[in-house]
């Protein structure tokens, strides 16, 4: 869990703060200091005064093979065992610890060799390459642009929910139609209906802007 939340805090800030790791995970700094200071000993992370903690190319290899088997795992589970797209995130996260390469290659294969899990974040390759993200958060955007959603990254039992009761799941077009200034809520709309959405919950959203 360390390396996949640093991965994900290195991938949208440059980097990861101990602080946003104890909030993500839900744990005290303390402990995530604790544990930084055994993921250092073993190579994976790097730790930088002031600047917080980014990974090795041995720590980024291991967070994108814990990925790869989640992300397949989330497949299986939505694909084929008709889990709640919601609740595959947590049941995955079971399940990728227990998942051998051998597995996660017979899951894709049986799935059609699929590229995204079912929140459209990218699956890892057997050698551990991502296919380049073409994508911008949906705080990124202004009043009156369109988009595709294409990609959920923060998998929270909780957000999913909420997402999907507003329909805000990969493949919506969607539409800004009023952005408030001084970080206030933006107000997007989804088929017929409009929601605001805070600022905040956006800019975990990524979209693929409509020419």
């Amino acid at each position: 869990m360390y390396l996949k939340t640093i991965y994900n805090l290195e991938w949208k800030n440059g980097g990861a703060r101990t602080g946003d790791i104890a909030k993500i995970l839900k744990i005290t700094p303390g402990s995530v200091t604790n544990t930084l200071e055994v993921l250092e000993g073993k190579g994976l992370v790097v730790r930088k005064p002031y600047k917080g903690v980014n990974l090795t190319d041995q720590g980024r290899k291991l967070a994108l093979s814990v990925f790869r088997r989640h992300r397949l795992a989330e497949r299986l589970l939505v694909d084929l065992l008709q889990m709640d797209w919601a609740e595959s995130h947590e049941e995955a996260c079971r399940l990728e610890h227990s998942i051998s390469e051998e597995v996660a290659s017979s899951i894709q294969k049986r799935l059609n060799d699929p590229k995204t899990c079912p929140h459209g974040n990218p699956i890892p390759d057997e050698k551990g390459s991502l296919a380049p993200l073409k994508s911008d958060a949906l705080s990124n955007l202004n009043n009156g642009e369109r988009a595709v959603v294409c990609m959920i990254p923060d998998e929270s039992t909780e957000l999913l929910r909420y997402l999907s009761t507003l329909g805000m799941v990969p493949g919506a077009k969607i539409a800004v139609e009023e952005k408030a200034p001084f970080k206030g809520p933006m107000l997007v709309k989804i088929g017929e209906n409009s929601y605001p959405i805070s600022l905040d919950v956006a800019s975990g959203i990524f979209v693929t802007k409509e020419k």
